[in-house]
Formats: C-alpha cells, sequence, structure tokens
C-alpha cells in the first residue's frame, strides 16, 4: 500500500536534512534535479536499491531516495 498522498507522484525520501515530498510524474531525473535546484554531479538517485541515471524518467507510485554524495582521501 503507497503512502498517504504519494498516490500519483514521485515519492522522493531527501537526505541531509531528511525530508520527504513528492513531485508528479512522469519526470526525467536531470529535469527534477533542476527543479529543487540540485547538482547531479553532488547527489545519488536511488530507486529500488539501484542507482539511476541523470537521462532515466522516474514514473508515478516510484519512490526515490536522493542522497548526497560523500568523498574523502589523503591529500
Amino acid at each position: 500500500m503507497a503512502p498517504i498522498g504519494h498516490h500519483g507522484a514521485v515519492l522522493l525520501k531527501l537526505r541531509n536534512p531528511n525530508r520527504t515530498q513528492t513531485v508528479p510524474g512522469p519526470v526525467k531525473v536531470s529535469v527534477l534535479l533542476d527543479r529543487l535546484e540540485l547538482n547531479r554531479e553532488s547527489v545519488l538517485l536511488i530507486r529500488n536499491g539501484t542507482i539511476v541515471a541523470g537521462d532515466t524518467t522516474l514514473q508515478d507510485d516510484d519512490e526515490v531516495e536522493i542522497r548526497p554524495v560523500i568523498s574523502g582521501g589523503a591529500l
């Protein structure tokens, strides 16, 4: 069963800070990130446990997690 308010929209779970919102679908990842003012290189989009590419089209009732990319290393 879909969460309340999720039917007919893409459910986004954004991290850092944690929040949830819905957007109408279908929508391409690249367009969604533009709307959210997020840089594609600074986040990962995960749908059903799989990272999705920028040209992927998200459909109504998809659940997508948007996580910031964290990198590190020695200087």
